[in-house]
């Protein structure tokens, strides 16, 4: 990307479903993602597949019908079957994108996920190299740290 260019990451139909009411169907996600496209923004995260079977058949709908020039990214834990759904539901499009996510505070590790920081971190490295594998070489990986207090 040209220094001095703006890349725009949409999480409208992931994180802004969290906000109380705003659930969606599988078509209005896909109606809004068509809006997205028409926007032109640069990734729309379509969301979170492994969360339930209409989540996973929303983002592969998304993914099929993104154009060439717009990454479709599927959120996904670091966690056995969250990213085999997420890659198995984007492999489908243009550019598909991964975003693995583990959490990092000491009170999330300790009592949450009950790993040390070590674990953690090698937990985010397979990961990511396990979306790389299976996605190949042009696939946008991103990984991110939840509550990195």
């Amino acid at each position: 990307m040209p220094a001095g260019s703006v890349r725009i990451f949409d999480t409208t139909l992931r994180d802004g479903e969290q906000a109380p009411g705003a659930g969606l169907t599988a078509a209005e996600k896909l109606e809004v993602a068509r809006q997205l496209f028409r926007l032109k923004v640069d990734v729309v995260e379509a969301g979170f597949p492994a969360a339930s079977p209409g989540d996973f058949e929303a983002v592969r709908r998304i993914a099929q019908e993104a154009p060439q020039d717009i990454a479709v990214a599927a959120l996904a834990r670091c966690k056995d079957g969250d990213p085999q759904r997420a890659i198995e539901a984007i492999k489908v499009a243009h550019r598909p994108h991964l975003h693995v996510f583990i959490a990092t505070s000491d009170i999330h590790l300790k009592h949450k996920l009950r790993i040390d920081r070590e674990t953690a971190l090698a937990e985010a490295v397979r990961w990511v190299r396990y979306g790389r594998e299976q996605l190949g070489r042009d696939a946008e990986i991103e990984f991110s740290a939840e509550d990195a207090s």
